[in-house]
C-alpha cells in the first residue's frame, strides 16, 4: 500500500511519538493496565497505523462488497437495501403459547420466527417419556407430534416468513413436520424459506443434545442436504452454529475456527456423497455469537467471511461465489448476560447488536435483560427487539456498506484472527480433522482451558463485569418473571394418548419399519420420515428406529 520511502517516513515519526509524548503521558498518567488484550488474548497496542496493515491487498484481501473474498459483506448495498432479518428466537411451555408468542412478535415488526424446542424434542423422546419428566416445554416448546406442528404454526402462513429452528439430533423430523404442515396450508416444500440448524458437530463439542454417533449423525446430515438440494432449494440445509461453542467458553479466535472446521467436515461429507460444492454450498448457512469486545467482534466477522470464501474456493474447487457466501445469523451473548443488575444487560445487548450490524450479519436475534433469571417476559422480549429497530432506523450505521472499513485497527484484527483460525485448522488438520479431533477431545480441552481462565480473571478482578465483581448493589428479584405452567407436561401426555387412541397405528407402524430399513441399507431417510410424520408418527417413535439401527453417543474421555 505503500511505498519504502513512505513506510521509513512514518516509522521514524511513530517512534519519535513514542518516546517523546507518549511515555511522558503514561510516567505522569499511568494506564489502568500492565497490558491490554481482547478476549482472544490477542495484544492491543496503543494505536495502530498503515505500517500495521502495510501488506493488504485491497481487491484481493477485501474487495467490494458483493465480490469475493466478501470481506466487507455478501451483498453490494448491504442494508441500505433490505434490513437484516429481525428473527427474535422464541419457544416454551406449549405448542398454543409459542403460537400466541409468535403472533404478539410478528405484530410488533419482527420480521423472521426462529424456534426454541425443549430439552426431549432436542433429544429424541416424547414428553410422556421417562428421560422428559420436569423437562417438558422448560426451554422450548414442546413438539411430540405433527399436531403440536399444526398448532405451533396456526394462522402464520409459511408462504410469508421465513423459519429458523434450533434443532439438531431430530433436525430431520423436525424438517419433515414443518414440511407437512405447509402442505396442509397449501404451500409446496419448493416454496419455504427458513433455516435447520443441523449441526450436530458442535453438540459433541458444547452443547450435548446429540443421540447417535458422529458417523450416523453425519449420514443423517447429507441425506437432508441431499434432500432439499431436489426438493427445497430456498431452504438453508444446516446452520453450522459458533454461537453455542462461545457459550461454552470459547474465545472470539476459536468460535470461528472451530465453527469453520465443523463447516469443512460437512462440505467434506457432502462431497463423499456424491454431492456437487456449488450445489448445495449456496445453502450452508452460519450462526455466530456477538460478545462485549465490540470491535474484535467486528473483526471477527468480517475474518470468518474472508476465510469461509478461500476455503470454498482453494479447498473444495468452488466456482460460484454463492457456494462461497458466508450467510449468517447473529445472536448476542446469553452468557454475558447478568442476573445481577439486568437493567444493564439492555446496554450489553445494543452493544452487541450494534457489532453484529457493523460485521454485516443477515439477521439477529438480541437477548432480553431478564434471560439470566427466566424465559423472557413480554415486555423485555419488545425492548429487545425494540433494540434492534432504534439500530436500524436511528443509528445510521445500516446507511453505508462496512463502515470500520479501512481503520487500522480493525483490519489489524481481522487480518490477526484470520492468521490465528489458520493456525487451528493445521492442528486440527494434523489429528485427522474435526471428527477425529472431537473424538480425541482437543476442542472440547481448548474451549475448557478458556472458559477457566476467564472465569479465573474474574474472580481475581481482572475482567471487569459491571455489577458482578465491581459496582455491586444490593437489590431484590425483579418481579413479574415468566414462569412455564407446570400443567404443560400432563397436558402432552395427554395429547399423546389421544393421539395414538385415533390414528392408524398399523400404517405408523409400517412405516417406522421402512425407517428401519432405510437406515440398514443407506437409502436417503427423509421420504420414509416424511411419510410417517403425516400419518402422526411420534418424534420420539421416529427417533427410537434410527436408535435401533444406529445406537447412541456416549462421549469420550478428553486429551
Amino acid at each position: 500500500m505503500f511505498d519504502d520511502n513512505a513506510i521509513n517516513n512514518l516509522k521514524e515519526k511513530i517512534n519519535l511519538w513514542k518516546k517523546d509524548k507518549y511515555t511522558k503521558t503514561i510516567t505522569k498518567f499511568p494506564e489502568r493496565k500492565k497490558e491490554f488484550y481482547t478476549s482472544s488474548n490477542i495484544s492491543v497496542d496503543v494505536q495502530y497505523s498503515p505500517l500495521d496493515i502495510q501488506e493488504i491487498d485491497y481487491i484481493e484481501d477485501l474487495g467490494n462488497s458483493g465480490e469475493y473474498p466478501f470481506t466487507r459483506g455478501v451483498q453490494p448495498n448491504m442494508f441500505r437495501g433490505k434490513l437484516w432479518t429481525m428473527r427474535q428466537y422464541a419457544g416454551f411451555g406449549s405448542a398454543e403459547e409459542t403460537n400466541k408468542r409468535y403472533k404478539y412478535l410478528l405484530s410488533e415488526g419482527q420480521t423472521g420466527l426462529s424456534v426454541a424446542f425443549d430439552l426431549p424434542t432436542q433429544i429424541g423422546y416424547d414428553s410422556d417419556h421417562q428421560m422428559s419428566f420436569g423437562e417438558v416445554g422448560k426451554v422450548g416448546v414442546a413438539i411430540d407430534s405433527l399436531e403440536d406442528m399444526e398448532i405451533l404454526f396456526d394462522g402464520i402462513p409459511l408462504d410469508k416468513v421465513s423459519t429458523s429452528m434450533t434443532i439438531n439430533s431430530t433436525a430431520a423430523i423436525l424438517l419433515a413436520m414443518y414440511i407437512a404442515v405447509a402442505e396442509k396450508q397449501g404451500v409446496s416444500q419448493d416454496k419455504l424459506r427458513g433455516t435447520i440448524q443441523n449441526d450436530i458437530l458442535k453438540e459433541y463439542v458444547a452443547r450435548g443434545t446429540y443421540i447417535f454417533p458422529p458417523k450416523e449423525s453425519m449420514r443423517i446430515i447429507t441425506d437432508i442436504f441431499e434432500y432439499c438440494t431436489k426438493y427445497l432449494p430456498e431452504w438453508n440445509t444446516i446452520s453450522i452454529s459458533g454461537y453455542h461453542i462461545r457459550e461454552a467458553g470459547a474465545t472470539a479466535v476459536q468460535e470461528v475456527a472451530f465453527t469453520l472446521a465443523d463447516g469443512i467436515a460437512y462440505v467434506e461429507a457432502a462431497i463423499e456423497a456424491g454431492l456437487e460444492v456449488d450445489d448445495f454450498g449456496k445453502r450452508l448457512s452460519f450462526f455466530f455469537n456477538s460478545h462485549n469486545n465490540f470491535i474484535e467482534e467486528i473483526a471477527k466477522f468480517r475474518a470468518a467471511r474472508r476465510i469461509w470464501a478461500r476455503l470454498m474456493k482453494e479447498r473444495f474447487g468452488s466456482k460460484d461465489p454463492k457456494a462461497m457466501m458466508l450467510r449468517f445469523h447473529t445472536q448476542t451473548g446469553g452468557s454475558t448476560l447478568t442476573a445481577q443488575q439486568p437493567e444493564n444487560n439492555i446496554t450489553r445487548v445494543t452493544l452487541q447488536a450494534m457489532a453484529a450490524v457493523l460485521g454485516g450479519t443477515q439477521s439477529l436475534h438480541t437477548n432480553s435483560m431478564d434471560e439470566a433469571l427466566a424465559l423472557p417476559s413480554e415486555k423485555a422480549v419488545r425492548i429487545a427487539l425494540r433494540t434492534q429497530q432504534v439500530i436500524a432506523h436511528e443509528s445510521g450505521v445500516a446507511d453505508t456498506v462496512d463502515p470500520f472499513a479501512g481503520s487500522y485497527y480493525v483490519e489489524y484484527l481481522t487480518n490477526k484472527i484470520e492468521e490465528d483460525v489458520n493456525k487451528y485448522f493445521d492442528k486440527i488438520d494434523s489429528l485427522g480433522g474435526m471428527v477425529k479431533s472431537i473424538e480425541r477431545g482437543f476442542p472440547q480441552k481448548e474451549i475448557q482451558d478458556s472458559a477457566y481462565n476467564y472465569q479465573k480473571a474474574i474472580e481475581k478482578g481482572e475482567a471487569i463485569v459491571v455489577g458482578v465483581n465491581k459496582f455491586i448493589m444490593e437489590e431484590k428479584r425483579p418481579d413479574e418473571l415468566l414462569k412455564v405452567n407446570p400443567e404443560v407436561e400432563k397436558l402432552q401426555v395427554d395429547k399423546i394418548e389421544k393421539l395414538k387412541m385415533r390414528r392408524n397405528n398399523q400404517k405408523v407402524k409400517e412405516l417406522l419399519n421402512e425407517i428401519e430399513g432405510a437406515a440398514r441399507c443407506n437409502k436417503n431417510l427423509m421420504p420414509p420420515i416424511l411419510a410417517a410424520v403425516k400419518e402422526y408418527a411420534t418424534l420420539g417413535e421416529i427417533s427410537d428406529a434410527l436408535r435401533n439401527v444406529f445406537g447412541e453417543y456416549r462421549s469420550s474421555v478428553l486429551l
